[in-house]
């Protein structure tokens, strides 16, 4: 297995890997995504959510972010997504990163950045503001992270496009799968955190 450099990303990227692609934001082993404009943020309470807000679905509120960005606070924890929707073949897999610079701003971004062989769709993104005093504003376009591709030594038997639960997400998506491994098949109530429910199968190892 081995990481591609930007003369084979861009070869990838005219197969369709990344739409839209833009070399200019290809680096030396990677490449740079921007974050869209679309948000799911947590609710505290049923009516406590901004007036940008345009749906809410349980426990998360959907925001569309204007021009001026949207100011993280302190601690607070969102979903966001990249604007680049990516077609990872069977032979790749790939790794979403922060931006070096945005991890010194102090983004976090949750350990769940890895994209398996056969992904198609917009990558969800889980952000976090670890910052104790100042906001951090996610603006869209703003370049948020980098992908890392890897060409494996062997096509997988199953790849992504036949076992994945977020396969063609075109937007920001919250879980869709209890922490037994099970599809939660209420998907527009958002209330994903806790399962009280026994698992009807553990998934296989």
């Amino acid at each position: 297995m081995s990481t591609i450099c930007d003369r084979q990303i861009i070869q990838y990227a005219k197969k369709g890997l990344i739409e839209p692609f833009n070399e200019a934001q290809v680096n030396p082993a990677s490449y740079d995504v921007r974050l869209n404009g679309s948000l799911l943020l947590e609710r505290e309470h049923d009516c406590d959510y901004p007036e940008e807000a345009i749906k809410c679905e349980g426990r998360w509120v959907k925001h569309l972010c204007n021009d001026s960005g949207y100011a993280l606070k302190p601690g607070e924890f969102v979903l966001g997504c990249t604007e680049e929707l990516f077609n990872i073949p069977p032979e790749m897999e790939a790794v979403f990163q922060l931006k070096s610079s945005r991890g010194r701003e102090g983004f976090e971004h949750v350990l769940s950045g890895y994209i398996d062989p056969g992904f198609s769709g917009r990558l969800t993104l889980e952000l976090v503001n670890v910052n104790r005093f100042h906001d951090l504003l996610l603006v869209p376009g703003m370049l948020i992270g980098q992908i890392r591709f890897m060409l494996l030594d062997d096509r997988p038997a199953k790849d992504y496009s036949k076992t994945g639960h977020y396969q063609n997400d075109s937007n920001v998506q919250f879980s869709k799968v209890d922490v037994f491994g099970n599809e939660i098949p209420n998907q527009e109530s958002g209330l994903y955190a806790v399962s009280i429910a026994k698992p009807t199968a553990f998934p296989e190892t």
